[in-house]
C-alpha cells in the first residue's frame, strides 16, 4: 500500500519589493553647496519585520543618512524599502533567521540603489553603502536583546519591578 500523506514542502516567495518611504532634507541650502571641505557621512540601519496575513510578512530595511560638512548637515535622507515574502511551512526554528536574514538581503539591493539615485539628484556626490552582513547584524541584535532582558531580571532570577 502506498502512503498517500505528503509531508508539506516549506514555500518562500518574493510577492513585491517596493520603496515604502524615503524623505530628503537639505537644510543648508545653498550655502551648504559652497563648502569645500569633505563631509562626514553617518549611516544608520535598522530592520524590521511584521505579519501581514497568515504566511505573508512584510520586512522593511530602513537607513537613515546623515552628511555634514563642519557643523552644518549638508543633507539628512532616510530611506525605507519594503517586500512582501510569503513564507509557510517553515519550521518555527528558520523562521526567524528568514525574516532577519534571508529577506533584507533581497530588500537591501534595492534600497541602496534607490538612496544613490535619491542622493545623486541632490546635486551632492553619490553614496554608495556598503555591503551589509545581515547575518552578523541579526547575531548582534539577538545578543544584545538577549543581554537588555537579562539585566531586567534581578539576581534571585525574578523580574525586577
Amino acid at each position: 500500500m502506498a502512503d498517500n500523506t505528503q509531508a508539506t514542502q516549506p514555500v518562500f516567495n518574493i510577492q513585491r519589493i517596493y520603496l515604502k518611504d524615503a524623505s530628503l532634507e537639505i537644510p543648508n541650502a545653498p550655502q551648504i553647496f559652497l563648502e569645500t571641505e569633505a563631509p562626514n557621512v553617518e549611516v544608520q540601519l535598522d530592520v524590521s519585520n511584521a505579519p501581514v496575513l497568515d504566511g505573508i510578512f512584510e520586512v522593511t530595511v530602513t537607513v537613515t543618512v546623515t552628511t555634514r560638512v563642519k557643523d552644518q548637515v549638508a543633507f539628512l535622507v532616510e530611506a525605507k524599502q519594503g517586500g512582501i515574502f510569503e513564507i509557510r511551512d517553515v519550521p518555527a526554528e528558520q523562521l526567524e533567521p528568514l525574516l532577519g536574514i534571508v529577506c533584507p538581503n533581497i530588500v537591501y539591493p534595492y534600497l541602496r540603489a534607490n538612496l544613490s539615485d535619491l542622493i545623486t539628484r541632490t546635486g551632492f556626490p553619490p553614496i554608495h553603502l556598503a555591503e551589509i552582513n545581515f547575518e552578523a547584524f541579526f547575531n548582534q541584535r539577538k545578543a544584545a536583546l538577549a543581554a537588555e532582558q537579562q539585566s531586567l531580571v534581578s539576581p534571585a532570577g525574578a523580574p525586577l519591578q
